[in-house]
């Protein structure tokens, strides 16, 4: 059984002060890791009709910047959208990141899912089957690169000839992939090819909504922990070679949690006893919490826990009475 380990994920900053103070706040209150998205649309239309909150800061300067002041936060994105650079590209902003943090990179990768940014920025949004069909090929040979030498590689979707990889990453053999996403074709790939297995909703509404919400209630993740698992054992993985990480999006520290989840509940369809067991949420009091953790832990597999910002301070004595048991 993996340890618990807690990660931040946040999108804005004020001023450059308070993103290195995050950060360091992050990194004092015992959580692993801190995150960013990968979006890039600003307020107006195009990102209203998403449901999606602003990103407010680029994930690759912002997460060199908390690198720069911490010493043993992780940093990572869940997930990099494997459509919005080129590979090659993608590949040499993440080993630099590693060599920069000394080894403290967790790589996110996933296939894209907002539709509304696709378009806003004038990408075009492939099928599912596509994406992903991508995204596997981009992790075969994103590790191909990490493995050093020259690199021919003449794939449907990727195409990389006649160059290696520099710098090479500080972590041996590259550092920690995580997958994510709501689908079985993605979970699927993450449980045989990553490190970190990220549990999320199925997006392929292209937006946030209850339909996304809905496919993350206690059934739609026992399925999807099914998926992971007949996956990996396919090809001799255990739980013990990957982690299950998932975003707690719904997090409310309080003595009220019944109450709480009541009146969140009724934003998606749901009725209290859904939203307590929902594993994209948490309810309730530090010991309640701690104690719905393990039961997750036990039913789910799930040891890695990301939570939003704006509850960093409220969550932390979880994180103190878990982190890495």
């Amino acid at each position: 059984m993996n340890a618990f380990r807690f990660g931040v994920q946040s999108f804005s900053a004020e001023t450059p002060k308070q993103w290195r103070d995050r950060a360091r706040e992050a990194e004092a209150l015992g959580y692993s890791a801190l995150h960013l998205a990968d979006h890039y649309i600003g307020p107006g239309p195009a990102l209203s009709a998403t449901n999606h909150p602003v990103q407010g800061l680029a994930a690759v300067p912002a997460m060199a910047v908390a690198a720069e002041a911490t010493s043993t936060l992780r940093i990572g994105s869940r997930v990099f959208c494997i459509d919005y650079r080129p590979l090659a590209v993608l590949a040499k902003e993440a080993a630099t990141l590693d060599f920069f943090s000394e080894g403290r990179l967790e790589l996110g990768l996933g296939a894209g899912w907002l539709q509304g940014e696709y378009e806003a920025i004038g990408l075009e949004m492939d099928p599912a089957p596509q994406r992903v069909a991508r995204l596997a090929e981009s992790v075969a040979a994103i590790k191909a690169l990490f493995a050093g030498g020259e690199v021919n590689i003449a794939g449907e979707h990727v195409s990389l000839h006649g160059f290696s990889q520099v710098p090479a990453t500080v972590q041996s053999p590259h550092p920690p992939i995580m997958i994510g996403g709501g689908s079985k074709r993605v979970l699927s790939l993450a449980a045989t090819q990553a490190n970190i297995v990220s549990l999320n909703f199925n997006n392929a509404s292209g937006k946030i909504g209850p339909a996304g919400v809905n496919s993350g209630t206690a059934a739609g993740t026992a399925a999807k922990v099914a998926w992971v698992r007949d996956a990996a054992e396919a090809v001799g993985r255990t739980a013990l070679d990957y982690e299950i990480e998932i975003g707690a999006y719904f997090t409310f520290v309080t003595p009220a949690a019944r109450q709480t989840a009541e009146g969140f509940g009724k934003l998606f369809g749901l009725d209290a006893d859904q939203m307590l067991q929902h594993p994209h949420s948490l309810f309730g009091t530090t010991d309640e919490i701690v104690e719905e953790l393990h039961r997750r832990r036990e039913q789910y597999g799930i040891s890695y826990i990301t939570i939003n910002d704006t509850v960093m301070q409220a969550f932390a004595p979880v994180v103190e009475r878990l982190a890495g048991t």
